[in-house]
């Protein structure tokens, strides 16, 4: 697991390729990230399922109380098969581009 700090973002990257204990990893320490916003990088891990990226729907539900954002990057899948309640991203770029847009979302009350 690599985390990676910009700003008022961090970006946690899986290095293992187990999305499983990449999930039980970040659970652990979501503390230390829940007050920043968070991008999932699973961009390098080609296996990840939508059943995989639907065990993070607790985290997101989370961060979206405490009106932060949570943004999973995933390459090789079905985006219109995946829940409305999980903003998935193909890249890296587009998923600070929906923490931006979120962001004014928020500051304009929305």
């Amino acid at each position: 697991m690599k985390v990676d700090q910009k700003g008022h973002t961090v970006t946690i990257k899986d290095t293992q390729g187990d999305v499983n204990a990449f999930l039980e990893k970040v659970t652990q320490q979501f503390k230390t990230f829940e007050k920043q916003n968070i991008i999932i990088d699973l961009s390098a891990d080609a296996s990840v399922t939508e059943k995989d990226l639907k065990a993070f729907l607790p985290l997101s539900k989370l961060q979206k109380k405490a009106k932060k954002s949570f943004v999973i990057v995933a390459s090789d899948l079905d985006f219109n098969a995946i829940s409305d309640k999980l903003a998935v991203v193909p890249s890296l770029l587009e998923a600070h581009d929906i923490i931006e847009m979120e962001e004014i979302e928020r500051d304009l009350g929305f």
